[in-house]
């Protein structure tokens, strides 16, 4: 990424005795950046120095060739191209769905009535037009607070955790109009998340923070990988794979998928051959063998070869990184199959996915 494109964003500020931040940030002049961590960890505060909502000091902001920021210089919130959606979504409870979304129209630097139309259906809410906002739920509600967001045609959009105030259902209503934005939405798009699920499914670029500081901030695919941050602790810790649809078995409704370190069977939902997919590998899902398994009831084994043993804070277990071909994955197991295996690094073995995620 060059320095003259992108966001590039320089902030040292402290809000109290107990919490400073201290950030030196580029990112991608198009794509989702994901800002991941835990609560406190500076995420909010972040987004609200880039959208001029707090003021550092000393600070340098830039968009492409835009500075918003200097020791020269302040650019306020509402003279900054962008737009900011909250947890909660802020609509005018006295104007219905399309009132809203006429309000943000008639402010937007380019008022054109096709686009209008691309954004009402890119989050598909033609539907709710004539509805009060008081009457809609809460995944309608933040699909119209976003489709209002875009319609001033913002040069950088922020979404703050967009997904938190909703239950399990209204997320997975509204994500699948969030992974259109890769394809429909030319702008960056900075999403800040406490969720790896909602993370691995939308993002591109991966920013981890932990106390006011950037610990990682890379492609996705290369941050999941990472051992020495917190994140491979996780839970959830594990993988996403690009891969594209190569065959088709109707007789048991699976898919063959190729990515760059071999092929998967996976579910088969509908997709056409040659789509490409994202895929989500979870490290507690894959086990390892020094020869190929023979009868088993695990569909995908693949040869790879031992990286690097890692630690975990659970002493009974570790963290294995495996290279297949051109991917990185990682494997959980206790640190007596470790022993028994005598794993090590440059060591072949075979990886067992027990269960592979498609994520769009």
């Amino acid at each position: 990424m060059s320095a003259a494109t992108g966001l590039h964003a320089r902030f040292d500020v402290a809000f109290d005795s107990r919490f400073s931040l201290k950030v030196d940030l580029e990112l991608p002049d198009r794509g989702i950046s994901a800002i991941y961590g835990a609560s406190g960890s500076g995420k909010t505060t972040l987004l609200r120095c880039i959208a001029g909502l707090h003021r550092s000091d000393d600070g340098f902001l830039k968009l492409n060739h835009t500075v918003w920021q200097n020791d020269r210089q302040f650019v306020p919130t509402h003279q900054r191209s962008l737009a900011y959606v909250f947890q909660e979504a802020s609509l005018f409870s006295h104007l219905n769905v399309e009132g809203n979304l006429n309000f943000a129209w008639r402010r937007s630097r380019d008022k054109d009535s096709r686009y209008l139309q691309q954004v009402i259906s890119l989050m598909g809410i033609e539907p709710l037009l004539a509805r009060s906002t008081g009457s809609l739920s809460g995944g309608e509600r933040q699909r119209v607070a976003i489709a209002r967001a875009l319609l001033t045609r913002p040069r950088l959009l922020l979404l703050d955790e967009p997904l938190a105030a909703l239950d399990t259902g209204r997320r997975e209503e509204i994500l699948p109009y969030l992974e259109r934005l890769h394809e429909e939405f030319s702008a960056p798009v900075l999403y800040v998340s406490h969720s790896l699920d909602e993370i691995a499914r939308l993002a591109d670029q991966l920013v981890v923070m932990e106390a006011g500081r950037i610990v990682a901030n890379d492609a996705l695919g290369k941050v999941l990988t990472r051992t020495d941050i917190a994140l491979s602790q996780r839970d959830e810790a594990g993988v996403v794979l690009e891969a594209c649809v190569l065959e088709r078995d109707e007789h048991w409704h699976l898919i063959r998928v190729e990515f760059s370190g071999g092929s998967l069977w996976i579910r088969d939902n509908g997709d056409h051959l040659g789509k490409n997919l994202r895929i989500r590998v979870l490290a507690r899902d894959v086990s390892l063998a020094l020869d190929e398994p023979g009868a088993t009831s695990i569909v995908n084994r693949l040869p790879a070869k031992v990286e690097a043993i890692s630690e975990t804070a659970d002493s009974a277990m570790a963290l294995v990184t495996l290279v297949l071909g051109e991917t990185r994955i990682l494997a959980r197991l206790t640190r007596r199959s470790v022993h028994t295996l005598e794993l090590q690094p440059g060591k072949t073995v075979w990886a067992q996915l027990k269960s592979v995620a498609v994520l769009r």
